[in-house]
């Protein structure tokens, strides 16, 4: 589960600069997936889906595969603008943007980037509970310095979380060895 992959969308938006454009969560349609953003790239929208191997077995033969990280959604990078949104929900396959009444709700490009930081340094995690209560810390040194999260503490062993709040999704490491500071 620690070895992992993205699929990434060409960097470039049309008549957007990048200053403007915000990260937000696209709910899609069960196993859709790489084919929204695909259709996204197509459309010249920054997407990020961020996949994991796993190893699946059928009745013959055991294969890895990559899987989407969090089942269900994807990430555009753009600006919520009216054409943008009507180019995203125009996609088959797209239930709707994540957020209040399917508004778009801007995710922070920390969030994205600790997702990418995590997935690249290959440090073994876990699915983690969505955590609603505490303390937000940052860890110092080491291949996840600059990582923000939640430490929380399951029977003794101090979990490092990462979160993406709009999709209330969240991974956990073991964050012995790390050293955190509280924010």
């Amino acid at each position: 589960m620690s070895s992992a992959s993205q699929i990434m969308a060409s960097d470039s938006m049309p008549a957007v600069t990048m200053e403007e454009a915000q990260w937000y969560a696209i709910q899609t349609r069960p196993n859709h997936e790489k084919k929204v953003v695909a259709e996204l790239d197509r459309k010249a929208l920054t997407t990020y889906l961020p996949l994991v191997e796993q190893v699946h077995r059928w009745s013959d033969r055991f294969k890895v595969v990559q899987v989407p990280l969090f089942s269900g959604y994807a990430f555009v990078h753009a600006v919520a603008s009216p054409s943008v949104r009507l180019s995203v929900l125009q996609v088959w396959g797209v239930l709707g943007f994540v957020g209040p009444q399917k508004q778009a709700l801007p995710i922070p490009a920390n969030q994205v980037e600790d997702i990418r930081r995590l997935l690249a340094s290959n440090v073994p995690f876990a699915w983690y509970p969505f955590p609603r209560v505490g303390q937000r810390v940052r860890v110092h040194g080491g291949c996840l310095d600059g990582t923000e999260g939640i430490l929380v503490d399951r029977q003794g062993d101090r979990r490092f979380v990462i979160a993406v709040d709009a999709i209330e999704r969240s991974l956990s490491i073991s964050i012995e060895g790390y050293k955190v500071v509280p924010i």
